[in-house]
C-alpha cells in the first residue's frame, strides 16, 4: 500500500504539468489580454499600458511567460494576480478556507442524509415511501443549483423564514462579536448555500445507494444470512450496506476533488467569498496566473481525492489490495 501511494503522489508531477500547460494555452487562445480593457479607457495613455505590460511580463513570448511561471511554481510561488495586485498564493489562502468550509459542510450533510434515505428506499421498494423518495430524487437531480438557490432566496426574502441571511458569509458587525456569536453567525449564513449544494448531492447519492443495495440484496450470501436466523436489521446494515457502499467511495473521491470548484455558481448567486467566484472573475478578466493557480490546486485535490477513495475502498473491502 505504501509503494502504491508513493507512485500515485509521484504521478502528480506530469499531470500538473499537463494541466498547467493546457490551461495556459486555452487562456491565451482568446484575443486580447488583461490590459485590453484598460487600453479602451482614454485616460490610460499608451505609454502607461506598455509600462504595465512590461511589469506584468506580458511583453515576453508566450513560451517564456509559461516557463517563468513554472519556475516560480517549483519554488512554491503561484505567480502574481493582475487584478488584485497580490501574490496568487496569498489570494488562494484567503479564499480557500471559505470554499472548503462551504463544500465540506454540504458534502457531510449530503452523505449523512443520502445513505439512510437510500437504504430506506431500497428496503421499502415499490411502496409509497419509495415512490415519494424517488420523486424527490428526480427533482433534486434535474433542478439546476442556481434555480434552487434563486427559489430558496425568494422564499426566505418574502417569508423571512427563521430570519436567515440571504447573502454573504458574515454579518456587518462580525468583527465585534464574541467567539460564540461568530460561530452562530457563520452557521446561520451557511444554511442557505449548504441546502442549495446538498439538495442535488442527496438526490444523486440516494439513487446510487438504492440501486447498489437492491443489487446486493439479491446476492446468495444475503439469502444465507437470512436463512441462519439473523435479524433483518443486521443483514441489511452489517452485511448488505457495507458492500453496497463500496461504489460510492469512488464518488466520494471525485467530490473531494471538486471541493474548490464545485460551489462556483452558488458562491456567485449567494455572494459567498470563495475560490469559485474568484476563479470566474480570473477567467473573465484573463488574469492568467490567478486562473492557473486555481486550476493547479483543483488538480491536486482531484488526484488526492481519488487516492483517498482508493485507500478507503481497500480498507472497507479486504478483498481489494494495491501493490
Amino acid at each position: 500500500m505504501g509503494a502504491y501511494i508513493l507512485r500515485r503522489l509521484l504521478g502528480l508531477v506530469p499531470i500538473i504539468l499537463g494541466i498547467s500547460l493546457l490551461a495556459f494555452a486555452v487562456m491565451n487562445l482568446a484575443p486580447g489580454d488583461f490590459l485590453t480593457v484598460l487600453r479602451m479607457n482614454p485616460e490610460n495613455s499608451p505609454e502607461t499600458i506598455e509600462q504595465m505590460r512590461a511589469s506584468f511580463g506580458l511583453d515576453r513570448p508566450l513560451y517564456e511567460q509559461y516557463f517563468r511561471w513554472l519556475f516560480q511554481l517549483l519554488r512554491g510561488n503561484f505567480g502574481y494576480s493582475f487584478t488584485y495586485r497580490a501574490p496568487v498564493s496569498f489570494l488562494i489562502k484567503t479564499r480557500m478556507f471559505n470554499t472548503l468550509l462551504l463544500s465540506v459542510t454540504s458534502m457531510i450533510v449530503s452523505w449523512l442524509f443520502a445513505i439512510p434515505i437510500g437504504v430506506i428506499s431500497a428496503v421499502k421498494k415499490y411502496t409509497f415511501i419509495d415512490g415519494l423518495l424517488t420523486v424527490f430524487a428526480f427533482v433534486g437531480i434535474s433542478a439546476p443549483a442556481f434555480f434552487v438557490a434563486l427559489l430558496l432566496l425568494y422564499f426566505i426574502a418574502t417569508t423571512r423564514f427563521a430570519n436567515l441571511p440571504i447573502g454573504g458569509m458574515t454579518s456587518i458587525g462580525f468583527d465585534w462579536m464574541t467567539f460564540p456569536e461568530k460561530v452562530v453567525d457563520l452557521a446561520r449564513h451557511l444554511v442557505v448555500p449548504t441546502i442549495v449544494l446538498g439538495f442535488g448531492g442527496v438526490a444523486g447519492l440516494m439513487r446510487q445507494m438504492r440501486g447498489n443495495l437492491l443489487e446486493v440484496l439479491r446476492q446468495d450470501y444475503v439469502t444465507t444470512a437470512r436463512s441462519k436466523g439473523l435479524s433483518e436489521g443486521k443483514v441489511i446494515w452489517k452485511h448488505a450496506v457495507r458492500n453496497a457502499i463500496n461504489p460510492l467511495i469512488t464518488i466520494f473521491g471525485f467530490q473531494l476533488g471538486g471541493l474548490l470548484s464545485g460551489a462556483a455558481l452558488t458562491e456567485t448567486i449567494i455572494s459567498w467569498p470563495g475560490m469559485g467566484q474568484m476563479m470566474l472573475e480570473a477567467v473573465q478578466r484573463k488574469d492568467i496566473y490567478l486562473a492557473m493557480g486555481n486550476m493547479v490546486m483543483g488538480a491536486v485535490l482531484l488526484i488526492l481525492g481519488n487516492l483517498i477513495a482508493d485507500v478507503l475502498l481497500a480498507l472497507s473491502d479486504p478483498r481489494i489490495r494495491y501493490q
